[in-house]
């Protein structure tokens, strides 16, 4: 080992870029708290501050945030850019297929999943926002709508960006960057008016947006092999549904006492903690050999228990193609077939499941018969994820996507029977949409990141994280337009890219359970 690493650690411009980093985060938090004065001068009005004027302080500390953000993210800027690659191009790390899990790989998934707690919670409670927003901002429920739509462009923009961000900076360092930006949008819970509440939203989108993916490709890199999949699986899964249940906690404890404005504020001291677990997630060894950085993946792997050796010629041409742009008949087309998936994926969960319940009572439920069935079908969503986890790492990672999608197909196929026929349960429609859906979102995101290679990994699976929200986004968008068309019309449409998806999937997917991401690298 000690041959193939030199020993230089902690250089000056090291360690000026933590303390711009540190500068960045105070800067930020500053910045927030000189806002909260003016939510404290409304305790005697219910919290409400619709149409009261914005102080200098609070000019100021926008002005603060934006120059932490920046200060902070050149503190997070790689000291390596113009470094060549090809001075790791003979080393790769070994992590064998049966290595047992270590207290590191633990605490990495333990980390990970309050990190992904954390940022499902944000757009989670908007949906509880948007009462308080009606009543104080006295708009209709179609204008305050504009918050959640363009929290959810701010996803996709940022599901791509952070992607960008974590092929160039790095996994760890975009998940901080995501956590300070965090702590600035916290501000939204002391605008005075709804255009900046909507403007916040979308930064606040932006900054969750990307999270996800990046997490993914963070621990794809770290597992071994023989653990990878249930382990990505189960994280996500974790992350996903903690989220809804903290910001439903958080709504129901503290909303009654400080009104709709506190679970933005809570952005602040989560935001931080997310900071905080930064010490705690370690950089992709794979990644820092691939940027150079010998010395730090040689300490990562001492943690993790993995090793280096020298690499084989073939191993040594993969690495280099997985530098390479995403080209190859096969790999665009495996892109391809995620990104049509993740889209059907958004139509399913952020358009069908949401107009259900209207159309059941418009079919003569009641809404307590029609809220119920979905509770009760949504129960069955949270053993989905270990159910997944399970066929993904212990029969097949493709095999168990396509299984999603087809569990899905058939509950569109039953939706729309049906709709057209006017009769029948709608109970095993409902149950097959709910269970499909969330098994395909418990795995669709670890296997892209299990199938593109290492340096266009967070881009590619941050690609497909957007096309997840792009497919909500224009079920939102026919919402707040008022175009919705009927329920048989809008499963018939989603059948379509479902159906391609499974075809694609089956055509392209790669089985990726067990295989060590090296060999996975050619597409």
């Amino acid at each position: 080992m000690a041959t193939l690493f030199s020993s230089r650690t902690g250089t000056l411009s090291e360690r000026r870029a933590l303390w711009a980093f540190a500068l960045g985060c105070a800067a930020v938090t500053a910045g927030v708290i000189a806002h909260l004065p003016m939510f404290v001068m409304a305790r005697h009005m219910q919290y409400r501050l619709a149409g009261m004027p914005m102080g200098g302080g609070m000019i100021l500390g926008m002005a603060l945030i934006v120059g932490g953000v920046l200060v902070a993210g050149y503190g997070l800027l790689p000291r390596d850019l113009g470094r060549q690659r090809a001075a790791a191009a003979g080393i790769t790390v070994v992590a064998p297929e049966d290595a047992a899990l270590g207290w590191a790989h633990w605490r990495l998934m333990i980390v990970l999943v309050i990190a992904l707690v954390i940022d499902v919670m944000k757009p989670a409670a908007l949906g509880f926002t948007v009462p308080g927003m009606v009543s104080e901002y006295g708009v209709p429920k179609a204008t305050v709508s504009l918050v959640p739509f363009f929290a959810l462009l701010g996803t996709v923009a940022g599901s791509i960006l952070w992607g960008w961000i974590a092929d160039l900076y790095g996994r760890k360092a975009s998940i901080l960057l995501s956590a300070v930006l965090f702590v600035g949008t916290s501000i939204c819970g002391a605008m005075p008016s709804l255009a900046w509440n909507i403007g916040m939203c979308f930064m606040m989108g932006l900054a969750a947006g990307g999270m996800l993916p990046v997490t993914y490709a963070l621990l794809a890199e770290m597992m071994p092999s023989r653990h990878r999949g249930w382990a990505l699986v189960l994280v996500g899964g974790l992350g996903a549904v903690g989220g809804y249940f903290a910001a439903s906690g958080a709504s129901a404890l503290l909303q009654p006492l400080f009104g709709w404005r506190i679970l933005w504020l809570l952005n602040l001291p989560t935001g931080l903690t997310l900071v905080l677990l930064g010490g705690l997630i370690p950089e992709s060894a794979k990644f820092l050999l691939a940027r150079g950085r010998t010395e730090e993946a040689e300490a990562v792997m001492r943690r993790f228990g993995a090793r280096a050796r020298r690499a084989t010629p073939a191993q040594r041409a993969r690495a280099a193609a997985g530098y390479a742009a995403l080209t190859g008949t096969r790999l665009i087309a495996k892109i391809a077939a995620l990104s049509i998936c993740a889209l059907a994926w958004g139509l399913v969960n952020f358009g069908l499941l949401l107009w259900l319940p209207a159309d059941l009572v418009a079919r003569g439920y009641s809404l307590g018969l029609s809220s119920r069935l979905l509770a009760e079908s949504a129960l069955i969503a949270g053993p989905t994820v270990f159910v997944a986890a399970l066929l993904y790492s212990r029969w097949s990672s493709k095999g168990a996507l396509v299984a999603a999608i087809a569990v899905t197909i058939a509950g569109l196929v039953l939706v729309l029977r049906l709709e057209t026929s006017g009769t029948g349960s709608p109970v095993w429609p409902v149950a097959l949409l709910i269970v499909g859906s969330n098994a395909i979102i418990a795995i669709l995101l670890p296997y892209a990141a299990e199938s593109v290679p290492l340096g266009v990994r967070g881009r590619a699976t941050g690609w497909i994280a957007a096309c997840t929200k792009g497919g909500g986004l224009l079920a939102q968008a026919l919402g707040i337009s008022g175009l919705v068309p009927p329920l048989a019309t809008v499963a018939a449409i989603i059948l379509v890219p479902a159906a391609l998806a499974l075809l694609l999937v089956a055509l392209f997917g790669r089985e990726t359970r067990g295989l060590d991401l090296r060999d996975l690298e050619a597409g």
